[in-house]
């Protein structure tokens, strides 16, 4: 992955808000919201980075989340990756995540995963969400190849991509 996933001259939105959430950048002031959020749907995000993978783990500790939100919070201020939380607009509760990762596939700029705690799926969150996030990522970024990989593009045909 490239150091620097954005020109230094670009300016990284701060996010986004409407009135069913706020997206803005996640921190680890974040960490008992979004280590709710994350314990209350570790069966729902189970494979939610790929058939692979072991995140969220359902023993995760509070400090290991914290932990995970460092890295996040430090990948965004070196512009190699960019993490946002999804918030009700008064900041009560965590709703969800939204990544926006550098591609390891050549025929992609960027790859955007997101999700939405699992007592929100009923509400239609995750759609509104995911129609939200692609438009804003459309109209506020820089990319002109996004893949959002487990949505639009399959995990096998993603797996099987260069």
């Amino acid at each position: 992955m490239p150091t620097i996933f954005v020109p230094e001259d670009f300016k990284v939105p701060k996010g986004l808000e409407n009135n069913r959430f706020r997206l803005r950048m996640l921190s680890t002031d974040d960490a008992e919201k979004d280590y709710a959020a994350v314990m209350s749907s570790v069966d729902h995000l189970k494979g939610f980075f790929g058939p692979n993978s072991k995140w969220p783990d359902p023993n995760m500790t509070p400090e290991q989340d914290i932990d995970d939100l460092k890295w996040h919070q430090e990948e965004f201020k070196k512009r190699s990756s960019f993490a946002y939380t999804v918030m009700t607009p008064d900041e009560s509760k965590c709703l969800g995540c939204v990544y926006i990762f550098p591609s390891r596939k050549k025929d992609y700029e960027a790859d955007v995963f997101l999700w939405v705690r699992k007592s929100e799926l009923k509400t239609g969150l995750d759609q509104l969400l995911y129609e939200t996030v692609k438009k804003w990522v459309t109209d506020e970024w820089l990319f002109e190849k996004v893949a959002f990989p487990g949505r639009e593009i399959d995990w096998e045909t993603w797996s099987n991509l260069k």
